[in-house]
């Protein structure tokens, strides 16, 4: 019996030693786990000054993982190299919800602060205007220029055949179609997603205006913008947009040619900036001192007041119109009042 007894007090002395090895071992766990915590705390209340030299602008690139961002971060100066920003992000359970784009970060902003504003995507908004009266081309050299995709890509996207049908464009390119407007873009953008707010906004400003259809020589919405788009090169000045439209109007109602040097220089591929004759007489789709009636699309991106002024043109009998170099236009009811006006603004150069 007392041999039991003493196998039964070494059993008991083992198993209060495990107990208080377990014991010790979850102090241990506790006290390390609240010092992560205290530590972790710390870290994600206190202000980061940013570096000298550092760049607040950051630039998350899509499909990026936490320890990439982390990293971009720790190389631009916004956070101190070090595993901290990687930990909090996942206790937090905010890891997961890291958006890519451009960051503008503030000296005294915390990690935390950080992480939540990666969190919510609050990215930097770039303020970009497309003028009116931009071609494709032109719109294509503002974005490229802006960092915002390579030229050719753009110029690709607005000729290709899946976005013109998904939009409903029957046109070989999105001339005409691609809103002149400001638009606040994020670094990173898709291209296509660009194109896609400005095809857009189009569509939203030409629902505003009524019913393209319903004009004065019932011409097709894409006919529509197509004037309005050669009503846009020709003037600059608001008030002779409806007199304009109204002046082409009479043209194509007496079968006259349009004869508007815009779609000619539309036409050329090598056009160096000074019209000449052999323009004129050089045979292209644009060209309107040849072909009758409107040539087959828009030759840039009209504005609303251009795409109103067709909609409602003015009630007059003019049928020509020359420059007076000042920015606006003399008009005339017939070939002679024109030509004295030619020779008076053109051929003088004076008033």
């Amino acid at each position: 019996m007392g041999q039991g007894r003493g196998v039964r007090k070494k059993g008991q002395r083992r198993a209060s030693t495990t107990w208080r090895l377990v014991a010790w071992l979850c102090a241990l766990a506790f006290l390390g786990l609240a010092g992560f915590g205290l530590w972790l705390w710390s870290y994600a209340v206190t202000p980061m000054p940013i570096r000298e030299g550092a760049n607040p602008h950051v630039l998350i690139p899509p499909k990026t993982s936490l320890a990439g961002i982390e990293k971009i971060l720790a190389e631009n100066g916004v956070i101190p190299p070090g595993r901290g920003f990687y930990y909090l992000a996942r206790v937090s359970r905010l890891s997961q919800r890291l958006q890519a784009g451009e960051y503008l970060f503030n000296p005294g902003q915390t990690p935390y602060q950080i992480l939540c504003t990666l969190a919510a995507g609050d990215t930097v908004h770039w303020s970009v205007t497309i003028p009116e009266g931009t071609s494709i081309y032109q719109l294509a050299d503002i974005l490229a220029q802006g960092g915002w995709g390579e030229r050719d890509l753009f110029l690709k996207l607005m000729r290709d055949p899946e976005i013109l049908a998904r939009y409903g464009v029957r046109a070989a390119s999105l001339e005409g179609y691609l809103f002149p407007d400001t638009y606040q873009l994020v670094r990173g953008q898709n291209p296509r997603e660009i194109i896609g707010l400005m095809i857009e906004r189009g569509r939203q400003v030409r629902q505003e205006l009524g019913d393209l259809s319903n004009n004065a020589l019932g011409l097709s919405p894409h006919e529509v913008l197509t004037l309005a788009s050669i009503v846009e090169k020709e003037t600059a000045a608001p008030e002779e947009r409806p007199l304009i439209a109204q002046v082409f109007f009479n043209r194509l109602r007496q079968n006259m040619r349009l004869q508007t040097d815009p779609t000619v220089i539309y036409g050329l591929t090598d056009f160096d900036g000074n019209l000449t004759r052999k323009n004129l007489e050089t045979s292209t789709p644009y060209n309107t001192y040849q072909i009758n009636g409107l040539p087959p699309g828009p030759i840039a991106n009209p504005g609303r007041a251009s795409i109103a002024a067709v909609l409602h043109p003015a009630s007059e009998s003019y049928l020509y119109f020359v420059s007076k170099n000042d920015g606006t236009h003399y008009f005339s009811r017939d070939l002679v009042e024109h030509n004295r006006a030619v020779c008076k603004y053109q051929k003088r150069g004076g008033n």
